[in-house]
């Protein structure tokens, strides 16, 4: 079962100014995927998501323009042969660094969708998984951003009532800003509400020095991204600050960024992104490194249902599986491109993985031809 082509296909859809939420890096303005569709000899196709990493026509590209020759002619049975090959040939020599990555995680996700579709398995069970409930949080990059406190609260009551029992705030407005909207959420919803913040890369040492005492008071579970996954001097400093848990990965890319992280003892929540960090195969690698450690791992929700759905597989199939993040607030690729929805809310808070072969998606080319990529920042 060799394969015959691969196609990467830059998508966008635009925001309405009044749906643009607010967050640390900016107000979202669009929603940008890169889909991956690879085809193989007997006419199985498998379809990834990769992050469109700010650039989805430059990721897109990276696929079309290189790693499509890479990966042609070779069997799509043998994932671990195509990942590492194209690894040395992209990442490791030369290459285009963490965006040969996100590429290559893509089409990563797209022959292990071949690989459940050719067993009639889906892909938790290729991975050795059996299905159980996974907590869900309700976050995404347009929701719960930087909006009138009275605002945010009717949207985690929103939220609360469609069932969600944990939320992830954004921060990084400012220490004051940010603890008095957490404040309200907490004194409105009450101590049984798991909150989660995330500053997006926006925080200084001196920051989160002064924010931690609040988030600890008030009993967050985890600071996401308070730095740069690469500035491991600061997250050294930051983590004698409070006892509240520090956390990243979802712009930590493959095990080998992962690693220190894991050892050095700083961050105790992972978060790496199937489609950004190398796909279900190395995020598999990444997850029982981490186990050994006895850290737990929260997949990054992506953009599509494609990476949210992986996700949930994953989490499924790994011995330290945390949190599921959705992807609320507006988001037209969540769903529009596929069938059936991504994944389904419980009563009790909690998502399961599809039952369908492989990811469990079946893609709609027509919804892609109809939103052509839109170049330029998504957020602004």
């Amino acid at each position: 079962m060799k394969i015959v082509d691969v196609q990467a296909f830059p998508v966008s859809v635009p925001i309405p100014p009044e749906r643009q939420n607010k967050l640390a890096i900016g107000r979202l303005t669009k929603r940008d995927a890169v889909f991956v569709k690879v085809t193989t000899e007997s006419g199985l196709i498998g379809w990834g998501e990769a992050h469109h990493g700010r650039n989805p026509g430059a990721v897109a590209n990276i696929v079309n323009a290189s790693m499509r020759a890479l990966a042609l002619g070779m069997a799509a049975a043998n994932v671990s042969g195509i990942w590492r090959k194209i690894y040395q040939a992209q990442f490791a020599s030369h290459g285009m660094g963490a965006g040969s990555i996100i590429a290559l995680s893509g089409l990563d996700m797209a022959l292990w969708d071949i690989r459940g579709k050719a067993t009639g398995w889906p892909v938790y069970k290729l991975l050795g998984g059996e299905a159980k409930p996974i907590l869900a949080y309700a976050g995404g990059g347009g929701s719960l951003g930087f909006g009138e406190v009275e605002a945010l609260l009717d949207e985690v009551r929103a939220l609360i009532g469609r069932g969600y029992r944990a939320i992830k705030l954004r921060v990084g407005q400012s220490p004051k800003a940010d603890l008095a909207r957490i404040a309200a959420v907490r004194e409105t919803f009450g101590d049984d509400l798991i909150i989660l913040t995330d500053a997006n890369t926006n925080y200084t040492l001196a920051d989160v020095r002064a924010v931690m005492p609040g988030l600890d008071e008030m009993g967050v579970g985890w600071l996401e991204e308070p730095f740069p996954g690469h500035d491991y001097r600061s997250y050294a400093a930051a983590t004698g600050f409070g006892m509240t848990p520090l956390a990243l990965g979802e712009n930590t890319y493959t095990r080998y960024e992962f690693v220190p992280h894991i050892e050095a003892g700083h961050v105790a929540i992972l978060q790496p992104d199937v489609g950004k960090t190398g796909g279900f195969t190395e995020i598999m690698r990444i997850a029982a490194h981490a186990a050994a450690y006895n850290i737990p791992i929260h997949p990054h929700g992506g953009v599509t249902g494609l990476d949210l759905a992986a996700g949930i597989h994953v989490l499924n199939s790994i011995d330290n599986p945390g949190y599921f993040e959705s992807s609320e607030g507006l988001n037209p690729l969540r769903e529009g491109p596929f069938t059936t929805p991504p994944y389904t809310l419980d009563a009790d808070g909690c998502v399961w993985p599809l039952e369908a072969p492989g990811i469990g998606l079946e893609v709609n080319e027509d919804f892609i031809r109809a939103h052509p990529v839109i170049e330029g920042p998504g957020f602004v």
